[in-house]
């Protein structure tokens, strides 16, 4: 007779709980609060998320069904749907926005030392946002356009092993470029932006904490060239000019010298315009960073597709910005596990697997050391890993 413990209570034990117990009392999160706790309450949305439950009557039905070992999962209260949207009405986000933050610091140390996809010392940050469609009619206050709403996921990811570092949740309305207000930017940290987030003001400011940017220049750009370095024109780069902003305004805010690479893609013949601040590094480097900028689209089109951020369990403010935020917590939590356990299979795999094993008594090394492919065949056949850590 197996006398061990399930795997959910094997997951939770790199959830931080004490930690997790003063970001409820800073909010005051179980204040009167009786049976059901905000502890109970991530566990419920923790387990929609590992298992891709698609409404709350669907997380209730599930987690009734596996009755007494609810206990041994750590829930200790009766799972009820208006209980459970009752709490992520009224217990505030920034419980689980805190605790996400304390386990992306955790998984940043853990990925410190990941190689990049080239040979750079330094911290590298890819800036980006996506937009969450949703329904006027339910989501009134994220109206984005004349007729929808939306959410946006502003997100700072961390290179070296695809880690959020900062993200910030808003109404669709949102301009990119604000998000550079909320960003405690490193001295020395490269960050990588789209065209976007062209905004000289901030870009000065970042440049003044001795940071380094790399961002798509606009088309009508206003500058006047000082001097050229010489490029092999044979290959993919085709200018590396000093150049000074002549804009009315531009010129004002970013007062210092720029340097400007005129690039090709070889493959798609696209020419792109890059700006930075940094005089150091070879034009093909530079060039190579703002291609990695593409792990940041990649982590949002996984985290669509392999976690609860599509579709809402309830429609106010702050029913939403609880679901993102641990639904960022749960990525995080199973990218720790990947790294103290040593496992090799993807992210993907081991939800796939964690998904269907959730109530078993089994070892989670042993479980996730297997071949995954076999384990959760039934349910990979015909998706595609997008992402990979």
């Amino acid at each position: 007779m197996n006398h061990g413990r399930i795997v959910f209570a094997q997951i939770m034990d790199c959830f931080p709980r004490r930690r997790f117990k003063a970001c409820v009392l800073r909010y005051r999160g179980d204040h009167r609060v009786r049976t059901f706790s905000c502890l109970d309450q991530f566990y419920c949305m923790s387990f929609a998320q590992l298992t891709g439950r698609e409404s709350l009557r669907d997380i209730e039905a599930c987690l009734r069904a596996v009755g007494p070992k609810l206990y041994h999962a750590g829930m200790k209260a009766k799972v009820s749907r208006s209980t459970l949207a009752r709490a992520n009405e009224v217990r505030s986000w920034k419980i689980y926005r805190d605790i996400a933050l304390i386990l992306i610091d955790q998984a940043r140390r853990l990925y410190a030392h990941q190689p990049l996809a080239m040979n750079l010392q330094r911290a590298v940050y890819a800036l980006d946002s996506t937009v969450i469609d949703l329904c006027l009619s339910l989501f009134p206050w994220a109206q984005h356009r004349r007729r929808k709403s939306a959410v946006k996921v502003h997100t700072q990811l961390d290179l070296r092993g695809n880690i959020p570092a900062f993200i910030r949740v808003t109404g669709g309305q949102t301009h990119d470029v604000l998000f550079l207000d909320h960003v405690i930017f490193e001295a020395g940290a490269f960050y990588i932006m789209d065209k976007g987030y062209t905004d000289f003001q901030r870009l000065y400011h970042l440049h003044q904490q001795q940071a380094f940017f790399v961002i798509r220049a606009k088309n009508n750009l206003a500058f006047s060239r000082r001097t050229s370095r010489p490029v092999d024109k044979s290959r993919a780069v085709r200018s590396d000019q000093t150049i000074r902003l002549t804009g009315p305004r531009s010129a004002v805010y970013y007062p210092e010298p720029l340097r400007r690479i005129h690039y090709v893609d070889i493959e798609s013949h696209k020419r792109l315009i890059f700006l930075t601040n940094n005089f150091n590094l070879s034009p093909g480097t530079i060039a190579r960073l703002y291609k990695c900028r593409w792990q940041v689209e990649l982590f949002f089109k996984w985290i669509k597709q392999h976690l609860r951020i599509k579709a809402f369990y309830g429609t106010t403010s702050n029913a939403v910005k609880t679901q993102v935020w641990i639904a960022i917590t749960v990525y995080v939590l199973v990218a720790i596990l990947k790294k103290e356990l040593g496992i090799e299979a993807s992210l993907y795999e081991m939800l796939q697997v964690l998904g269907l094993m959730l109530f078993e008594k089994t070892p989670l090394r042993s479980l996730l050391a297997t071949d995954l492919n076999s384990v959760s065949k039934s349910r990979m056949d015909n998706q595609l890993v997008l992402f990979d850590l």
